[in-house]
């Protein structure tokens, strides 16, 4: 007695199913292999400071005493050891770091050669307790941070950027490398949305099944459960990385998103010149020193948090002040203040909190796209997101290797 065949599902739902199946199918084996790679790239990057830093504690971290010097005092101790122009410090908030004064080197000779001779801006580290000088950590090359730039190299050209020879007459190579990772995150990014719509089942008693891995399965219905359901748990946080990461790659794309949250602003059209603050004149009156800004800071923005000054260029000139949270929940986003340099009279103010919803998410697409937007908590699950971006082609793949070759016996 031969077996009945089972009656084809032919409802509206099996076929918008199947429609929405096909794309993220091509979709994901078109852009797989670069998606790979830009996700594997990216989920090493994403602690690519904490790295740096680790790479070199000498520089970074220093033993806390019982007292810190003033500022004022460790700038006029860095200045024999400094040669550029100081633009200004960071105050660390934390105990065990060091102090960071802000140089520029001008020249072309002296920046080491950068395009045009444009400025570089660097760091000298010095030991807020003792007062000594422990150096610039920017002239120094460790392994750790040649292999971070070329995760940055592979995650953003795929290392095209490092090909003299043009692979295409008349497109630079770094370019032609962001356009491919950028049409593959677009891919991804559709991949990410019809794959939402394909995990749901045809039955409600089924939905289950899509929340839960069954390890004690095959090993195919383990891989089917894991591209499934991983998927689903980090798509919020795939969908962000998705639909920011084309933002670097095109400026069609670009100029759609600044539109869109309202952050766009055209460089060819004529607009009136801001009238920039400054700061006013005194007899007699000197201009603040760090620690009284430090205090002016802390009094507008009553905060824990580190703490950026960038001196005023001129006796005219105003002091830029940027502070950002601390803590594991802590957002990335600064708060931004503009000092009068004699009074510390607030000029101007640019306090994140204060801003529009859409001006929020206009303004922080790289933080969305890194994984920087709460701190070391949002990077955590920017990590883990990224390395079950990085499965999704290898399982997808064997996914559907599996179905050929279940097809394959059933035509046999």
């Amino acid at each position: 007695m031969s077996k009945s065949k089972p009656k084809k599902d032919n409802s509206t739902w099996s076929k918008v199913r199947k429609f929405f199946n096909d794309i993220h199918l091509w979709g994901g084996l078109i852009s797989g292999i670069v998606v790979f790679v830009v996700c594997l790239t990216g989920t090493i990057y994403v602690y690519n400071t904490e790295l740096r830093e680790a790479a070199l504690p000498e520089y970074y971290k220093v033993e806390k005493k019982e007292e810190k010097i003033i500022p004022d005092t460790l700038l006029y101790l860095a200045k024999p050891a400094i040669n550029g122009t100081i633009t200004g410090v960071k105050i660390p908030f934390h105990e065990g770091k060091a102090m960071t004064i802000l140089y520029d080197k001008s020249s072309k000779e002296e920046n080491g050669g950068g395009r045009g001779g444009r400025r570089r801006y660097n760091q000298m580290m010095i030991d807020p307790y003792t007062g000594d000088v422990l150096g610039d950590p920017s002239n120094v090359k460790t392994k750790t941070g040649e292999f971070m730039g070329k995760m940055f190299g592979l995650h953003r050209w795929l290392l095209l950027n490092e090909v003299e020879e043009p692979i295409i007459e008349g497109v630079e190579n770094r370019k032609l490398g962001s356009w491919i990772t950028g049409t593959a995150t677009l891919l991804f990014l559709l991949g990410v949305l019809t794959g939402l719509v394909i995990w749901f089942p045809k039955k409600m008693r089924s939905w289950k099944n899509g929340f839960r891995i069954r390890w004690t399965a095959n090993w195919k219905r383990v891989n089917h459960d894991l591209h499934n359901t991983l998927g689903l748990y980090t798509w919020i946080i795939l969908f962000l990385m998705a639909i920011t990461g084309p933002f670097w790659s095109f400026e069609w794309y670009r100029e759609g998103w600044q539109k869109t949250w309202g952050t766009y602003q055209d460089r060819n059209a004529s607009r009136e010149e801001k009238i920039e603050p400054v700061s006013k004149l005194i007899d007699g009156k000197r201009a603040m020193t760090i620690e009284e800004t430090i205090l002016t800071v802390n009094t507008t923005l009553p905060y824990d948090g580190d703490i950026t000054i960038n001196f005023a260029s001129d006796s005219t000139g105003t002091v830029g002040i940027v502070k950002n949270k601390i803590g594991f929940f802590a957002p990335s986003a600064s708060d931004r203040l503009t000092l009068d340099q004699y009074t510390g009279e607030v000029l101007e103010k640019d306090i994140f909190r204060e801003k529009s919803i859409r001006n929020r998410i206009g303004s922080s697409v790289k933080a969305l796209h890194i994984g920087d937007v709460y701190g070391p908590f949002s990077k955590l699950l920017y990590f883990i997101s990224c390395l079950v971006a990085t499965s999704l082609p290898v399982t997808g793949v064997l996914i559907w290797v599996n179905k050929m070759k279940k097809n394959g016996k059933k035509k046999v």
